[in-house]
């Protein structure tokens, strides 16, 4: 038994490695995926704690390419934007979920996990409604299968439409559900997709504080949402870079490092998909979020093409 589990961990550090020597992010999901199906994960008590560290410290990393200027006028740009798509976001789920007759606290936590920032939200948001665990479980199972589909039908969907780079990360950052896959997407179709993505992205998850307080407040749970300091992080990556442009060729190379790691953690992302996972993925809760993703997927690529939510290309100058 023993020697079986040295042989898949074995395995599976193999295609970590391999997934994070990549530059091409699907390519890591994909991986990730194989390898959960075919030997099963290992390591599955301690890949979701660090995938999660992984993904901060990427995204700390990706923040030394982009001068801090260009993420606050990035940021502030896309508040409206943001509010928007969640508040659309939360009203579709949640009548949804009454709909298909789905438990309240699942309804939440899968509208919110659409809505927001994917596993992270259904994190934050589960003790403050007081979920329970398999609740919790059957959401993220749900909201991680469509984060893994959205990153690799996207690109192909974005070139398809005859999108440029600008509308397909904005795109990208509101339709499509966690971080990792936000980033892997539009690091796929170019770098002004990359930039613009990331901040979008990271101006939506932090929409996750007033809401979860909120929830907990509703719900009289002692519980408050943590605070996501590498976001802090992300932002002092900019401005040391703004501040220290004679470290041009060190910002750069730690950039480039951040983005292997993001192939690295979507590589994690796909190795939760065991079968032992998929297993807990209901109909009703499965149709459900494939119905609301595709609502704000057509409603934010509406909203685009017509110019109503629009982020310039110049503003990465």
């Amino acid at each position: 038994m023993q020697k079986i589990l040295s042989y898949k961990t074995f395995w599976f550090a193999a295609a970590l490695i391999l997934s994070i020597s990549t530059d091409f992010p699907a390519i890591g999901l994909v991986i990730g995926i194989a390898i959960a199906l075919i030997f099963g994960n290992p390591l599955k008590s301690v890949t979701g704690k660090i995938s999660k560290k992984l993904l901060q410290t990427s995204v700390i990393l990706l923040g030394f390419g982009m001068q801090i200027g260009v993420i606050l006028k990035v940021g502030f740009a896309s508040i409206g934007i943001t509010f928007t798509s969640i508040l659309i976001t939360m009203i579709a789920g949640l009548l949804l979920g009454r709909f298909f007759q789905i438990e309240r606290n699942l309804s939440i936590l899968l509208t919110s996990g659409t809505a927001i920032c994917g596993g992270s939200a259904i994190a934050a948001m589960a003790p403050a409604i007081n979920a329970t665990q398999g609740q919790t479980a059957v959401a993220m199972a749900v909201v991680f299968l469509l984060n893994a589909l959205g990153l690799i039908i996207f690109p192909p969907l974005g070139h398809l439409l005859g999108m440029d780079e600008a509308s397909f990360g904005l795109w990208s950052a509101i339709a499509i559900h966690d971080t990792s896959s936000v980033v892997g997407a539009a690091a796929q179709y170019g770098p002004i997709a990359a930039g613009i993505a990331i901040t979008v992205k990271l101006t939506r998850a932090l929409w996750i504080f007033p809401l979860a307080f909120g929830a907990a407040k509703l719900n009289k749970s002692e519980t408050k949402p943590p605070f996501q300091w590498f976001l802090i992080g992300f932002l002092l990556a900019g401005l040391i870079t703004t501040l220290v442009p004679a470290g041009k060729d060190i910002w750069t190379s730690l950039s480039t490092v951040g983005k292997h790691l993001m192939t690295g953690t979507l590589f994690l992302v796909g190795a939760g998909l065991t079968l032992e996972e998929l297993k807990k993925v209901g109909v009703r809760s499965l149709l459900v979020s494939v119905i609301l993703w595709i609502i704000i997927t057509l409603v934010s690529l509406g909203a685009i093409s017509m110019g109503i939510w629009y982020i310039s290309p110049e503003i990465l100058q």
